[in-house]
C-alpha cells in the first residue's frame, strides 16, 4: 500500500490550501484515514481523522478552520485548510488504517508565512 500526498506549499496567513492523499496498492477497504503534522522540533500530532462512515475528529487547534473529507471510491482523503496561521507550518502526513495496520505517506510541507 502506498500513500501519495500533494497540495502543500507556501501560503500567507489567513490563506487556504487543500491537501489530497491517494492510497494505492492491494486495498480491500480503508477503515480510518487521517492527517497528522510535525512542526520543526515538535512531535507528530493528529490534525484530523475520518472513518469510512464519515465520522470525523479534529485537533482543537484546527476546529472550525480545517475540514477533512474522503472519497471512498477513489481511496482519497482531503484536508481543506482555511484561515491558516503561522503555527500551522509543518510537514503534513496522511495516514490510512487498513486491516489494523497503519500506513503513512511521505508528507507534504505547508509553510504559512508573509
Amino acid at each position: 500500500v502506498q500513500l501519495q500526498a500533494s497540495g502543500g506549499g507556501l501560503v500567507q496567513p489567513g490563506g487556504s490550501l487543500k491537501l489530497s492523499c491517494v492510497a494505492s496498492g492491494s486495498i480491500f477497504s480503508i477503515n480510518v484515514m487521517g492527517w497528522y503534522r510535525q512542526a520543526p522540533g515538535k512531535q507528530r500530532e493528529l490534525v484530523a481523522v475520518i472513518t469510512s462512515g464519515g465520522s470525523t475528529n479534529y485537533a482543537d487547534s484546527v476546529k472550525g478552520r480545517f475540514t477533512i473529507s474522503r472519497d471512498n471510491a477513489k481511496n482519497t482523503v482531503y484536508l481543506q485548510m482555511n484561515s491558516l496561521k503561522p503555527e500551522d507550518t509543518a510537514v503534513y502526513y496522511c495516514n490510512a488504517e487498513i486491516l489494523l495496520m497503519d500506513y503513512w505517506g511521505k508528507g507534504t510541507l505547508v509553510t504559512v508565512s508573509s
